[in-house]
């Protein structure tokens, strides 16, 4: 998702998808553990878009105590 798209949605949308991408982010893990992980890349994508909707989701709490 781009960033667009997560700004669109509301915050139950963005903690679903946080979920979604904590549990992704827990099996590229294991993967790579089990040596089974062929694309290392993905671990690195992984993180930066959880940091992407964790920030929006703060963005979201920051606009709404000021209203």
């Amino acid at each position: 998702m781009n960033n667009k798209e997560l700004r669109e949605q509301d915050s139950a949308g963005l903690n679903k998808e946080l979920e979604s991408l904590c549990r992704a982010l827990f099996s590229l893990r294991m993967q790579r553990g089990t040596q089974q992980l062929t694309n290392t890349s993905q671990l690195r994508i992984t993180k930066k878009n959880i940091a992407r909707v964790k920030t929006i989701i703060n963005e979201k709490k920051i606009t709404t105590k000021t209203d």
